[in-house]
């Protein structure tokens, strides 16, 4: 068998119902579907006749938001046919998958004289595993199966990453192509880890983890030591997923964990901004790091009305023109993009006065307020993007790479606009990187991954 190409999904693992006879998907079906999607892989539904006809209308609607073919294994009308569904697909038998909770022995043997091998989900096999069946106990463990196999199919050509990030960062990821679970052009599948299961079990197979340890941050302390990670209480899923790693140097992490503390904290970001200057030339712009000092408060009520956690930093605001860079590491990749960006501190200060003088308060974590048209000159926009020093950000892209130890980051800047500084204010792991076209972003986190991966596997 060679990797895995298609997967046909049997209504039986798919649909149940409210026990008046209204269907709905099965628990972790919508799940799996949603991952299947953007796979690459070829996806279908299945039902029999017999299957009621309001159910059989609630599969086909399923199948039409998610893209998929929905066909009748025993319908007279060959559009609707297994056979038309293999001609659609065009793809050979062997690296296709049939998954079922029933015994349908006649389409059971057809399936095996087209050399597909059927995965049957919490069936009792009686028998143990041979080349035609595979029995997994949970739907959620098929997506594991699927890589498991194409590694096996491929051998050492085949290098599987699995991966950890909330629903709708995967979702941004999957759409757009960047997690397949058929092999990319360098050789790299592509899995979801969840913390659900069993993880011993996931990780078998899986030669690197790709994390947004981020998302799985649940509480931080920062009196609990000196030491900033100290203070971060991951969930339990992520605990076990480092243990593992620990306790089993063959499987590495894209990046560790120690690698990501430094951007997690304000302070240590700006003191290490603060290198930046090494990178400056005579007759060339300033690059450097947004000013900043580290607040002792003594009174609680001096920041009663701003709600900041204690402590904090004071950060200069630069007047950018309203215009920001993004750039972003790949690997040996930087790409940069520009957007609109927040107004500059009068405009931001008249808004103060006009609400009683009351501080600004926005979450850096959400969507930023941007300057309205009157707020920002279109006229200005090509001359700011051309005061841009691109191969200066770039050395500080490399010099950053170098003293973070990082596979995929990225950083804004923005252009003071009396001096002409290039500052850096903000670093991050493991950016959208939504801003740079697909087509050259999507291969170049491919190779970045796989650099890494090969990179840490010699060390």
């Amino acid at each position: 068998m060679g990797a895995v190409r298609g997967v046909l999904l049997d209504e039986s693992v798919l649909l149940s119902d409210d026990g008046s006879g209204n269907p709905r998907l099965k628990p972790g079906a919508e799940v799996l579907l949603r991952r299947l999607r953007y796979s690459n892989l070829r996806v279908g539904f299945c039902h029999h006749e017999d299957l009621s006809a309001v159910k059989a209308i609630f599969l086909q609607n399923t199948a039409r938001i998610y893209s998929f073919s929905c066909i009748s294994l025993d319908a007279p009308d060959a559009k609707y046919s297994f056979n038309q569904l293999l001609l659609d697909w065009g793809i050979a038998g062997d690296s296709c998958f049939y998954v079922t909770s029933k015994r349908h022995d006649a389409f059971t043997h057809e399936i095996r004289n087209q050399g597909w091998l059927t995965v049957c989900v919490g069936v009792d096999s009686g028998s143990v595993m041979n080349k035609e069946f595979l029995f997994i106990n949970k739907l959620e463990e098929l997506l594991l199966t699927v890589c498991s196999l194409s590694k096996k199919a491929m051998q050492k050509s085949v290098v599987v990453i699995g991966y950890v990030m909330k629903p709708s960062r995967e979702e941004d990821f999957a759409k757009r192509g960047a997690l397949p679970m058929y092999p990319t052009q360098n050789g790299l599948i592509f899995v979801p880890l969840t913390f659900d299961i069993p993880l011993l079990s996931q990780l078998q197979d899986v030669d690197a983890v790709l994390h947004k340890a981020t998302d799985e941050i649940v509480d931080f302390n920062p009196h609990i030591s000196t030491h900033f990670s100290h203070g971060i209480s991951f969930s339990k899923g992520m605990q076990e997923l480092e243990r593992f790693i620990q306790d089993h140097p063959e499987c590495c992490m894209i990046d560790p964990l120690n690698n990501i503390y430094p951007l997690l904290d304000r302070y240590n970001i700006q003191q290490l901004l603060l290198g930046l200057q090494e990178l400056n030339m005579k007759d060339h712009c300033r690059l450097r790091a947004p000013h900043f000092l580290k607040a002792l408060v003594f009174k609680f009520e001096d920041f009663k009305e701003i709600c900041v956690p204690l402590p904090a930093i004071l950060q200069e605001y630069v007047d950018h023109g309203s215009l920001i860079f993004k750039f972003y590491v790949l690997g040996n990749n930087v790409f940069h993009a520009v957007k609109k960006s927040m107004p500059n501190a009068s405009f931001l200060k008249s808004s103060s006065e006009k609400a009683g003088s009351k501080p600004i308060i926005f979450d850096s974590l959400k969507s930023l307020p941007v300057a309205t048209d009157d707020q920002f000159s279109v006229g200005r926009l090509q001359g700011d993007i051309q005061s841009l020093d691109v191969d200066l950000v770039k050395s500080a892209a490399n010099w950053l790479k170098t003293k973070l130890d990082l596979t995929i980051f990225g950083f804004d800047v923005v252009i003071q606009e009396d001096t002409g500084d290039h500052v850096i204010v903000d670093l991050n792991y493991l950016p959208s990187f939504k801003e740079v076209p697909d087509t050259d972003a999507i291969p170049a986190f491919w190779t970045a991954i796989k650099s890494a991966y090969e990179a840490r596997k010699t060390n």
